[in-house]
C-alpha cells in the first residue's frame, strides 16, 4: 500500500497533487510520502512485538536526512554500511546505541569515528577485519561490540547482483568455519562478542531461503553458547522485497515474515534485530519526469523523457521493472500504445522500458514512475553533466525540498583547473 492515488483525475502524493509540485521545482524529481515510510516502519516493528528487538533501517535504499529523521523519531535504528552513512546517521539525530555498522570493507579510519562516535555493534565480515578493529579499539582502550556476519550458503531465489548469501558471494565468513573465528574474537582484548549476523540478499518473495538461513542462525547459536558465548543478539538482516509490478502476486508481509522469526527462533532467548529498506521506502517514492519527445522509429514508438538513467539506474543495472502512470488519469478504454520509454543519456541502455502500453502522450505530459522510493536517488549520478535528482517529501498537504537541484555553476564550482592550463 502507498499514500499515491488518483483524486479528480490527477495523481497526488498524499494531499498534494504532483502537477503543483513540478510546476514549482521542474522535473525531473523524486517525491516521497511520510504516511508511507511511517506505516511501513511500523508494519515491521509491529511484527515483531512480544520479543525484543530494534529494526534498523538499511539506509543505503534511500539516505536523504529528512528519510533518516522521519524514521529515527518513530524509533528506528540505522544499519550503515560507510563512514558516510554513519555521518548521514548522526547528522539526522540518530544515537550511537541504535547504529549498527555492516560492510565486507571497513576501514581504520571509519572504525575509529564510530567507536568515538558511539555504535551499537560492527557486523565483522572477515577475520582481517576482526584484526583492525581490535587494533583500533585497543589504540582507543575500548571494547568493540560485534557480531560476526556468517554466510550461510543459501539461495535467496533474488536477482544475482542482489544476493549475498551463497558461497560464491563476498560476504560474511563461511558459516563452517563460524566457531572458530568466534573462537578467535573471544581471545582478542579490544572485542566484545554480542551476536550472530546474516543477510542472503535483496529483494526476496519467497519465505522459504529466510527459514533455511534462520534455522542455521538457531544452530549456530546453541553451538557457540556451548563453547562458552554469550549471544545475546541475533541480526537477521533484511531484504523483503515489494510488488513492482501491480497485479502480481504479493510477497510476504512483514507480519508474517515477523512470526517466521517468532518460529524459528523466539526461544533463543536473544535481541533480534532487522534491517529492512527497500520495503520502508520502495514504494514510498515516485520518479515523477516530462516527456521531451514522442519519436516515431522504423518498427517502434519512443517516449523520450527528461529523466534518464542517471536519475535512475535500475532497470540499466538490474533489467528492473517499475511501473511508469500517467500523472493525468487515463480515460478508460483509452487507446494504448507501445512506447520504448528512454532518457536523453547518450546510452543506448539509456531505457526504462521496451514495448511499455500507455495511452499517447504528448510533449510536457508528466508520467510518474511508481515504487522508485528505493536504490534511485541514493544511485543518481551527474552523468553527462546532468544535476542531481531533487528529492521532496510530503506530509499530508504540505511539501518540502529535502535536497535541491544543484545550478550548473555549483556543478562546475566543485571542479578545479590546475595552475599549469
Amino acid at each position: 500500500m502507498d499514500h499515491f492515488l488518483y483524486r479528480d483525475g490527477i495523481l497526488h502524493a498524499e494531499d498534494v497533487a504532483i502537477p503543483d509540485i513540478a510546476a514549482t521545482i521542474g522535473t525531473p524529481f523524486y517525491v516521497y510520502s511520510t504516511a508511507t515510510l511511517t506505516r511501513h516502519f511500523r508494519l515491521f516493528d509491529e511484527a515483531l512485538d512480544g520479543l525484543p528487538h530494534l529494526v534498523c533501517y538499511a539506509m543505503k535504499a534511500a539516505s536523504n536526512l529528512a528519510i533518516l529523521k522521519t524514521l529515527g523519531d518513530l524509533g528506528a535504528g540505522m544499519d550503515v554500511v560507510s563512514g558516510g552513512e554513519y555521518a548521514r546517521a548522526k547528522a539526522a539525530g540518530i544515537p550511537g546505541d541504535r547504529i549498527v555498522f555492516s560492510g565486507v570493507g571497513k576501514t581504520r579510519i571509519e572504525m575509529r569515528e564510530a567507536l568515538v562516535g558511539g555504535i551499537r555493534q560492527f557486523n565483522v565480515e572477515s577475520e582481517p577485519e576482526l584484526q583492525a578493529l581490535n587494533e583500533v579499539a585497543l589504540s582507543l582502550g575500548t571494547k568493540a561490540p560485534i557480531a560476526i556476519r556468517v554466510n550461510p550458503d543459501v539461495d535467496a531465489r533474488t536477482h544475482a547482483k542482489i544476493a549475498t548469501g551463497k558461497s560464491e558471494n563476498k560476504f560474511g565468513i563461511p558459516i563452517s568455519r563460524a566457531r572458530a573465528v568466534y573462537a578467535e574474537a573471544a581471545a582478542l582484548p579490544g572485542i566484545r562478542v554480542m551476536g550472530i549476523d546474516v543477510h542472503i540478499g535483496s529483494q526476496l518473495t519467497d519465505l522459504a531461503p529466510y527459514r533455511a538461513a534462520f534455522e542455521k542462525v538457531g544452530e549456530l547459536t546453541d553451538q557457540l553458547r556451548a563453547d562458552g558465548h554469550e549471544i545475546s543478539r541475533l541480526d537477521l538482516g533484511g531484504g523483503l522485497g515489494i510488488p513492482y509490478t501491480q497485479g502480481n502476486a504479493a510477497p510476504p508481509l512483514p507480519l508474517e515474515y515477523g512470526n517466521l522469526i517468532k518460529e524459528v527462533l523466539g526461544d533463543k532467548g536473544c535481541e533480534i534485530e532487522i534491517e529492512p529498506g527497500r520495503l520502508v521506502v520502495g514504494n514510498a517514492g515516485l520518479l515523477v519526469s516530462s516527456v521531451i519527445y514522442a519519436k516515431s522509429g522504423e518498427d517502434r514508438d519512443f517516449l523520450i523523457l527528461d529523466a534518464a538513467m542517471n536519475d535512475l539506474l535500475r532497470p540499466a543495472m538490474y533489467d528492473a521493472h517499475h511501473d511508469i502512470v500517467p500523472v493525468v488519469e487515463p480515460v478508460p478504454g483509452v487507446d494504448r500504445i507501445a512506447y520504448d520509454v528512454v532518457g536523453p543519456v547518450c546510452e543506448s541502455g539509456d531505457t526504462f522500458a521496451r514495448g511499455r502500453p500507455l495511452p499517447r502522450l504528448s510533449p510536457e505530459d508528466l508520467v510518474a514512475f511508481r515504487s522508485a522510493g528505493a536504490y534511485g536517488a541514493v544511485m543518481a549520478s551527474e552523468y553527462n553533466s546532468r544535476p542531481l535528482v531533487p528529492e521532496i517529501l510530503v506530509n499530508g498537504d504540505q511539501f518540502a525540498v529535502i535536497r535541491a537541484r544543484p545550478s550548473f555553476d555549483e556543478m562546475l564550482n566543485r571542479d578545479t583547473i590546475p595552475s599549469w592550463l
